[in-house]
């Protein structure tokens, strides 16, 4: 293949392109690395089955078609039990995106070679150097890890990435799992990367680099009191601190050195992600479903709302009655039998919350706190009614009496309108509750797992 196109420059120390073309939709590569690392899409794009399918991508796939088909029937609890009833194992299958981040010059680069068992300059190998020009995400797939990818990011807190515009810039909700990787004290831009990676209910590692340095520099200011091991704990203690104050109960905390892995905490980093990938698959599997039900919900609006047209037909027909009231009173129950159906038809009903609740293990009232729409009672009814189609009905009446032509014509043209709006308007607000209500679930579920 031909050379890659560049933009933003190069770190120094790294080599030349070993060639491989820039596919579509994937990041570009600082000059001076393989281009074979852009040929990954990135998190979130669409992606080709692999064939044959194993039998732990059957798994994950039975677990995703059964969610499918417990939201499309409205069954939110089944589609819960659908994920809490498989194993660790059946999302082996499942890919993890790995962001690291971290602020500029802080050993990203060498620690995803590190990781990856490279060091700069070997073929493949992330560039490493003392200027950071990185533009886009790099990714890098573990030649280990099955699944796993690790992406490059570029530093925080530079001219080009603010820390108030970082996660925006770089779409950071796109990752599933964070490495956090800072050096020397721990930093208000750490802090911040922490709360925006809590706040889209995600997980992290932190990973205080460059132990050797700091090691090193002790050393020769204090060779007498010199203790390695203290000066170790101290700096996990100083990193501990800096996380726990933004209220993470247990951090997962490293001290490492990209250049002796195995030292210091290098090989517990290792293992620590090496045990904890089934359930880091897992909660990632568990993030990407609200957007899988997303499409299914709006499938299911999109056919109901179809059939509003026939209900605002008929009161139409109705309207035209020379009979005071009988417009309205047809409009409140239909009205009222219409959003009862809908609430059950989403699985978003008194029963059907309470059934999901218990299975979450949460309280009902933390699922219909998220519900914007006001119930299925008479007095809901009564209340919607008055606010869109009162005024029209009565106005409708008021010609009936006096013009009784005229007020036929205005009742038919007003009663199928306000009709279709008020259905319409309710439909969507029932359809964008059971998403609430279903992330919100999911989000227990998760923190259930974590």
């Amino acid at each position: 293949g031909g050379p890659c196109k560049e933009r933003g420059g190069r770190k120094s120390g790294s080599e030349e392109p070993t060639g491989g073309e820039r596919a579509a939709g994937t990041p570009r590569a600082r000059r001076g690395e393989p281009c074979a690392h852009r040929l990954l899409p990135l998190p979130g794009a669409h992606q080709p089955p692999l064939s044959p399918a194993q039998p732990g991508e059957r798994l994950s796939a039975m677990a995703l078609d059964g969610f499918r088909a417990a939201v499309y029937h409205g069954n939110l609890t089944e589609a819960i039990s659908n994920v809490q009833g498989r194993t660790l194992e059946s999302f082996n299958s499942h890919t993890l995106s790995i962001a690291v981040t971290g602020e500029s010059g802080s050993g990203k680069s060498s620690l995803i070679n590190a990781m990856r068992g490279l060091r700069a300059g070997d073929e493949g190998a992330a560039g490493t150097g003392v200027l950071d020009t990185m533009m886009d995400p790099m990714a890098y797939q573990d030649p280990v890890l099955p699944g796993v990818t690790f992406w490059d990011l570029p530093g925080v807190g530079t001219s080009y990435f603010p820390l108030n515009t970082y996660s925006e810039q770089l779409n950071l909700s796109r990752f599933e799992f964070f490495i956090i990787v800072g050096s020397q004290r721990f930093r208000s831009e750490h802090a911040r990367l922490i709360r925006e990676i809590r706040r889209m209910g995600k997980r992290f590692y932190f990973v205080r680099a460059k132990a050797d340095m700091d090691l090193d520099a002790s050393r020769r200011q204090r060779p007498s009191s010199y203790d390695e091991e203290r000066i170790l704990e101290q700096i996990r203690g100083d990193c501990r601190s800096g996380v726990a104050a933004e209220g993470v109960d247990h951090p997962q905390v490293f001290v490492v050195s990209s250049w002796e892995p195995n030292r210091y905490d290098f090989p517990l980093l290792r293992q620590t992600l090496h045990s904890e990938l089934p359930s880091l698959k897992r909660h990632a599997f568990l993030l990407s479903l609200p957007a899988v039900a997303s499409s299914i919900i709006n499938q299911k609006r999109a056919a109901l709302k179809g059939e509003i047209w026939k209900t605002a037909l008929f009161s139409c027909l109705l309207a035209a009655i020379p009979v005071p009231g009988l417009a309205f009173l047809y409009t409140f129950f239909v009205f009222r039998k219409r959003l009862f159906q809908y609430y059950i038809i989403f699985g978003v009903d008194d029963r059907s919350l309470s059934a999901l609740a218990r299975q979450v293990g949460k309280p009902v009232g933390e699922l219909t706190a998220v519900m914007t729409s006001l119930g299925t009672t008479p007095m809901t009814a009564l209340k919607l009614l008055s606010d869109s189609v009162g005024a029209a009905v009565m106005v409708a009446e008021y010609l009936w009496k006096r013009l009784p032509v005229f007020g036929a014509m205005v009742s038919g043209g007003l009663a199928p309108v306000t009709t279709y709006f008020m259905l319409r308007k309710c439909l969507a607000s029932v359809a964008d509750d059971t998403q609430r209500v279903l992330s919100k679930a999911l989000e227990a579920e998760r923190e259930n797992t974590m």
